[in-house]
């Protein structure tokens, strides 16, 4: 992330931090908002990503906003209940060098991401003929983006900690999500023996995904 970075400044009073200012490091999301972000978001069409790739603002701070392990949002220790709020921060969401930030044209915001930023909450198994490029697996996440798994949107397997047998999928520059239980077992259902390489595979549009035996075994004795 290019600019400065501004940790060591009271990002609400502008004075190095110290006793008299309380050390107010962390932003709030009016603060977010204040600088421009909904402004920002209203030159694009809703169904419109907004070119956050593109942009390398100058301004670099951290707010009290994370991201659990299943897909939660949290401001300052407490859930986002607001679809709407949490789909306009997901639109602005950047992913660099392992950090991710809530990004305008004039600043980076900073937030903590357990896992990964999204969770796949719908998974759409289907076919419409015979043949290994006759199936296609189409996936929802929870901040309405839409996508069939192919060669752009791979899927993996991962774990956290002791726990395996993790199923993800790649949504955009960077930012992954991972399967929640019902779409995770939707998937692993259509897992077929490649006769080829002798590996376990999910097939779609054509491309196979390898997955572990053993996350195999796992799904079906879970099941």
């Amino acid at each position: 992330m290019r600019g400065h970075d501004e940790r060591t400044q009271c990002d609400r009073c502008r004075r190095p931090r110290s006793n008299e200012c309380g050390g107010h490091q962390i932003l709030s999301v009016d603060h977010v908002l204040h600088y421009g972000l909904l402004k920002e978001l209203g030159r694009y069409e809703p169904e419109g990503k907004p070119p956050v790739d593109q942009w390398q603002p100058s301004r670099v701070t951290d707010i009290d906003m994370n991201i659990d392990s299943e897909g939660q949002w949290f401001f300052e220790g407490s859930p986002i209940m607001r679809p709407r709020l949490i789909r306009l921060f997901a639109s602005v969401l950047r992913r660099d060098n392992d950090e991710y930030f809530l990004v305008t044209p004039v600043e980076a915001c900073r937030i903590h991401v357990a896992d990964v930023p999204f969770t796949v909450v719908l998974a759409d198994v289907g076919s419409d003929g015979a043949g290994d490029d006759s199936q296609s697996v189409i996936v929802t996440t929870n901040v309405g983006d839409t996508f069939t798994i192919d060669q752009q949107h791979p899927l993996r397997v991962g774990q956290i900690g002791p726990s395996k047998g993790l199923l993800y999928a790649h949504v955009r520059s960077g930012l992954d999500a991972k399967f929640n239980r019902s779409s995770y077992y939707e998937v692993m259902n259509r897992v077929e023996l490649d006769k080829e390489t002798g590996r376990y595979v999910i097939r779609s549009v054509g491309k196979a995904f390898e997955v572990e035996a053993s996350d195999v075994s796992s799904a079906v004795s879970d099941a």
